[in-house]
């Protein structure tokens, strides 16, 4: 249904014909680890989250995982490599 409380006139899974149905009856604003953001949504009320109706909830294990402004940092392994097996794989080619 359409929003009708802090995101009027946006798709909302959480709003019933009673009214918000999430926690507190109404979407939580941003907190300051999601600036810079790309799903950042700015209304009359204030800044909220696309995706999230509490950010703050994401944010509380570590990262957000929809987070589109920190970038993962990917840990590289240094794979063991057979030296039998490699000569093996390039006779093949």
């Amino acid at each position: 249904m359409i929003c009708q409380t802090t995101k009027a006139g946006i798709e909302c899974v959480f709003m019933t014909k009673k009214g918000c149905g999430f926690n507190g009856g109404t979407c939580h604003p941003i907190i300051d680890k999601c600036e810079g953001c790309n799903k950042i949504m700015t209304v009359e009320a204030g800044q909220y989250c696309r995706i999230y109706p509490d950010p703050a909830g994401k944010w509380g294990n570590g990262r957000c995982p929809q987070a589109s402004h920190v970038k993962r940092e990917v840990a590289e392994s240094a794979q063991k490599i057979n030296p039998l097996k490699a000569s093996k794989r390039s006779k093949k080619h």
